[in-house]
């Protein structure tokens, strides 16, 4: 029997994932399949990417993993990196509310508290601010539904000010949306299950969200909830593509176009040629798979759903040169300040092992939700920006001695009200009219890397039920 062919599209952290699980099956079950990882751009990794430098570590994309999410930890131990593993260092983190910094409070879970004393003594809220979001505690459970906005969820739940000021800066930060679109289901259906189980969301926390144990203590300071890689997260990427079979990779290859044919798929190359394949994995954003699919209408839906964009800047500096320094990993501001960056990370303290010592590195972020068209603008610019806005909460007293600017236009791909009934209808449609074609990343069913990485391992289970 001549083996059946699988191509991946895309070769960001998804595709890789699919590619190497695939890879491991097919060897160690002998099964009569091959697979070839296609990926447009001449490196690995998509949004993953790490700059040394100086001495210096430098995460263009994400700089960590959350530990809750297992998916993450699983796979750096499986490609044998599990001695690399760094935890964060948990120190304070801020808001930047009513024109200064304010601790978070202790406790908070997204946003949400379950301690109450931090909370009621935070000068984050106001007294009334406190009092409105202490009716968590008496309020009905809201009506079942089969969808909501975030924001409409828990300002009914905790109030306006707790949402402006605490939940709406951190998942605006984590999803570069806006809280009034993003679908509670699709993100946090585990919070709208809580509300109809406990009522209460602050109940429902203490019952759901496992004690932590006492803080673990390293370098000095308490161990957090999150990894990175000793050499940067780029460091996971370079080990699976050693690790993939160099002939399954191919780059610098852009698919344009993907219909059924006779036998199997015909896919379109940039450069006119015709790659074949008896099943398609899909792992690049919403707007390319609907251009490549275009001749298929149930695609359509895509070139409506939103996907935003972000600018980061990590700028080094002498420690001697920042003054007015603030003990913590960072802060996020609120939407009703009056700044343009949306959160800045003082990676050095974070991150301890990234930044030679008597050096300064710090990371911001612009690209709010109402101001997209700061991303467009030039590097000096963005710096301008950044370095303007840090300067309301600290003292610099020089330039940086270098800056990188990392731009991702129309990669933030938002879950609005209403995704996961549109992903359930285009599952639907592959499966009947494209059968052996399946999505995969972060458009589609899961954002961070733990959810990049789970949907390429599911990918992995649902080509292995097809062939059977």
């Amino acid at each position: 029997m001549k083996n059946k062919k699988v191509v991946v599209i895309g070769g960001g952290i998804t595709g890789m994932t699919a590619a190497y699980f695939l890879q491991k099956e097919i060897k160690e079950k002998l099964l009569p399949l091959e697979v070839k990882l296609i990926e447009s751009s001449n490196r690995l990794g998509g949004v993953i990417q790490t700059i040394r430098k100086d001495g210096f570590i430098i995460e263009k994309g994400p700089d960590s993993i959350v530990v809750t999410k297992k998916s993450g930890l699983k796979l750096i131990e499986e490609i044998g990196l599990k001695e690399q593993v760094i935890y964060n260092i948990a120190g304070k983190s801020y808001i930047y509310a009513r024109g200064k910094l304010h601790t978070m409070p202790e406790g908070s879970y997204m946003g949400i508290p379950t301690k109450v004393t931090p909370f009621a003594v935070s000068s984050l809220f106001s007294p009334l601010g406190k009092m409105r979001a202490a009716g968590d505690f008496i309020l009905p459970k809201g009506r079942p539904q089969i969808n909501q906005s975030l924001g409409l969820f828990f300002r009914r739940r905790l109030g306006d000010e707790v949402v402006e000021n605490l939940i709406e800066p951190l998942l605006s930060g984590i999803y570069s949306g806006d809280i009034d679109d993003l679908s509670l289901m699709a993100l946090f259906p585990n919070f709208y299950e809580m509300e109809q189980k406990h009522r209460s969301l602050v109940l429902g926390l203490k019952h759901t969200v496992p004690k932590r144990k006492k803080p673990v203590k390293k370098q000095g300071s308490r161990k957090g909830m999150f990894i990175s890689l000793k050499n940067g997260l780029e460091t996971l990427i370079e080990e699976l593509e050693k690790q993939i079979d160099k002939e399954t990779i191919q780059k610098e290859t852009s698919v344009v176009k993907i219909v059924k044919g006779p036998s199997g798929y015909e896919l379109t190359l940039a450069d006119g040629k015709i790659e074949k394949a008896d099943i398609v994995v899909i792992t690049t954003g919403h707007h390319l798979a609907q251009q490549m699919l275009k001749d298929y209408s149930f695609m359509d839906i895509f070139k409506t759903m939103p996907a935003n964009s972000l600018a980061t800047v990590s700028m080094a500096f002498p420690k001697s040169k920042i003054q007015d320094d603030i003990e913590g990993s960072g802060f996020i501001v609120s939407r009703n300040s009056d700044f343009r960056i949306t959160a800045c990370t003082w990676t050095h303290k974070k991150w301890p092992g990234t930044t030679p010592d008597g050096k300064v590195l710090l990371r911001t972020y612009v690209g709010r939700t109402d101001d997209q068209e700061a991303v467009n603008l030039s590097d000096e610019e963005i710096i301008k920006i950044a370095l303007n806005d840090l300067n309301k909460t600290m003292n610099i007293t020089e330039k940086p001695e270098f800056t990188i600017v990392s731009r991702y236009k129309n990669m933030m791909p938002q879950y609005n009200v209403g995704h996961l009934q549109m992903m359930e209808g285009v599952k639907q449609s592959l499966a009947s009219e494209l059968p052996g074609v399946f999505l995969a990343g972060g458009s589609f069913e899961g954002l961070g890397i733990p959810g990049c990485i789970d949907q390429g391992v599911n990918a992995v289970d649902r080509i292995l039920k097809f062939v059977e």
